[in-house]
């Protein structure tokens, strides 16, 4: 049974960061499944760190932005919307080059939080980083 409100659109979303960090940084959401988000990020000038391996805020960002749009696609967006309230993250292997893949599960699904689990994955499907992330779900302000 799927988890997702309605029939959320990733073309949608994909194009609400036209002009935001997540397109500069070149994510881009991917796939869901039934009860997953599944994205992608380059390795690249645009999320290397000066070393030259994938920078770590760049893999939090991939992982934010994926337990965001989760948590968001299994709301009704006419009643609530969601914001990241705490993320943590163990960078566990370099990346030099190519893509990594992000994946977002919920381990918990509230009325007022969600708790979501993002693991990212190199191109070889090795561990890159795990990453947990809490949600807030609040109430989406009347219009006028």
């Amino acid at each position: 049974m799927s988890i997702w409100f309605g029939e959320p659109s990733l073309e949608w979303a994909n194009s609400r960061g036209e002009h935001a960090m997540i397109r500069t940084l070149g994510i881009e959401m991917t796939e869901l499944t039934e009860d997953s988000l599944k994205g992608r990020m380059p390795v690249d000038h645009r999320t290397r760190q000066p070393a030259g391996v994938l920078h770590g805020g760049a893999s939090v960002a991939l992982a934010e932005t994926l337990a965001s749009w989760g948590a968001s696609f299994t709301v009704d967006p006419a009643q609530f919307y969601c914001v990241g309230m705490e993320i943590n993250a163990n960078h566990v292997r370099p990346v030099t080059e190519g893509w990594v893949y992000g994946e977002a599960r919920p381990i918990t699904r509230g009325r007022t939080t969600q708790v979501w689990d993002i693991r990212i994955t190199d191109e070889q499907g090795r561990l890159v980083c795990v990453s947990r992330c809490t949600m807030a779900v609040l109430a989406t302000p009347s219009q006028y």
